[in-house]
């Protein structure tokens, strides 16, 4: 800013903010007879200052209209590329699962004598596990369902009621088509919703030495998710699309292994 003299705060080296008639010294230099503001202007030296300041005697403080910007915000670092990285959806689906196993009567605590009336089999899930794996148009799953397996049984001979339980996992495996992925695409899965479970006592068991027993119960439990196979891709400022990999799907000389 100017340097202020003594006398008027509001005159500088560079000149006044208000005219001499603003302050009440005569009339404004600035807006002579030839001035493009007539007689009749709201700035004529008979009215009070209408300016957007205050110090100009202005009675209305709503005629200062201030536009306020913030900064600009810097960069840490400048871009020095105008392409962004994104993921491209290769194929998205909604699948089902099954996990399921067989149990022999003689696994559970006690065990359920043979020739025993089954009344009920409820069954508690808990934690799911899973792995997935991609492999060329394929997604592979393999994972185990917590479950807690209560049998209510009557004996042979008996007429009372008794239970037994099982707390083990359910196995499932699956593979889905997906054409065009690619070992390295990338895989997401949504979380597990378990959309029935099913039972069946007398379901055929082979034991381990061979003997074949319909002493047994069957535990079924159907899960469903959406799988979502991306893959990362540059896309340029023109809307052109690469790949950052653009071997990923040659097929390996060896076929992968995938320890879970």
């Amino acid at each position: 800013m100017g340097n202020f003299s003594k006398k008027n705060p509001m005159h500088s080296n560079w000149g006044s903010a208000c005219s001499d008639s603003d302050w009440g010294f005569g009339n404004d230099s600035r807006f002579g007879n030839d001035s493009r503001f007539d007689s009749h202007s709201k700035f004529d030296s008979h009215s009070k200052c209408k300016k957007s300041c205050k110090v100009c005697k202005s009675d209305d403080v709503s005629a200062c209209k201030c536009n306020f910007k913030a900064p600009a915000r810097e960069l840490a670092a400048p871009l020095n590329s105008d392409c962004v990285l994104v993921n491209s959806v290769v194929g998205s689906k909604t699948v089902q699962k099954v996990a399921e196993a067989v149990f022999p009567f003689t696994a559970f605590d006690p065990d359920i004598p043979v020739g025993s009336i089954i009344n009920n089999v409820a069954v508690v899930t808990g934690s799911i596990t899973r792995n997935t794996s991609i492999i060329r148009d394929k997604v592979v799953n393999i994972g185990l369902v917590a479950v807690t397996i209560t049998v209510t049984f009557t004996p042979p001979g008996s007429t009372t009621p008794d239970t037994a339980t099982l707390t083990t996992s359910l196995l499932f495996q699956e593979h889905t088509d997906f054409p065009g992925a690619c070992p390295e695409d990338a895989v997401i899965e949504s979380p597990f919703v378990i959309e029935g479970i099913f039972t069946q006592a007398g379901t055929p068991f082979v034991g381990a030495d061979g003997t074949v027993t319909t002493a047994a119960i069957l535990v079924k439990v159907i899960l469903r998710t959406t799988i979502t196979v991306t893959r990362q891709v540059i896309v340029d400022s023109h809307g052109g699309i690469c790949d950052i990999n653009d071997r990923r799907c040659e097929s390996p000389t060896t076929p992968p292994t995938s320890n879970f």
